[in-house]
């Protein structure tokens, strides 16, 4: 299975190990501000939203060796201008809008974004610390959105996204990390799924859009 690693520059920076291990696994890092004070809002000014992308994006490049494709805002903060800017800045894809199961194109004035949405019902921090659910109950709610989904899917046509988001420090607990291990071999065991990144995911779904 690979992943996307949402990262920012700053754990890039102090960390470069760290991201050397999960780049040479295979997985894909993409963008995450410049650290988790990196927001962005409508007031703040284009100059300094543009530079903070840029300074993300520098950094991962200089640590990974390779331009990151994808973004995530930190608490998925977009201003009006976002999109645009991300565009310019040469990024692929976002995923801080969760409003469906498939990716879509945002057009903006300087070229296509797309967004991978990423459904905030189903992250861990979500199921686990803010409504207190158990390890065992969010991998029975994942089973649960699969199950309906892959229905969807198969009376609609077409594929349907189950993004995964996962925290380390919230569910590599050892008293957690068993009910996501079993979670990922019951979902790995079912033909109709694919684990992919999300540029993977993102290139399959544009060669589905002639």
């Amino acid at each position: 299975m690979k992943a996307s690693f949402a990262t920012n520059a700053a754990v890039a920076e102090r960390y470069p190990a760290l991201v050397a291990d999960v780049v040479a696994a295979g997985h894909e890092i993409i963008a995450h501000s410049t650290d988790m004070n990196g927001t962005i809002a409508s007031g703040l000014p284009e100059d300094e939203e543009r530079a903070l992308i840029a300074a993300s994006l520098d950094v991962l490049e200089q640590a990974t060796g390779t331009r990151a494709r994808g973004w995530h805002s930190i608490a998925r903060s977009q201003s009006f201008a976002t999109p645009r800017l991300l565009a310019e800045a040469g990024v692929a894809y976002c995923c801080d809008w969760a409003n469906d199961e498939l990716p879509y194109v945002m057009t903006t004035g300087a070229g296509d974004l797309v967004n991978i949405p990423l459904n905030h019902e189903l992250s861990d921090r979500q199921i686990i610390t803010v409504q207190q659910h158990s390890a065992a109950s969010y991998a029975e709610q994942m089973l649960d959105a699969a199950d309906w989904l892959t229905s969807e899917a198969a009376q609609e046509g077409g594929g349907r996204m189950l993004p995964l988001q996962l925290t380390p420090y919230i569910m590599a607990l050892p008293y957690r990390i068993n009910s996501l291990e079993r979670l990922l071999e019951m979902l790995a065991s079912r033909s109709e799924t694919w684990f992919a990144t999300g540029a993977e995911l993102v290139d399959a779904w544009k060669c589905t859009q002639g």
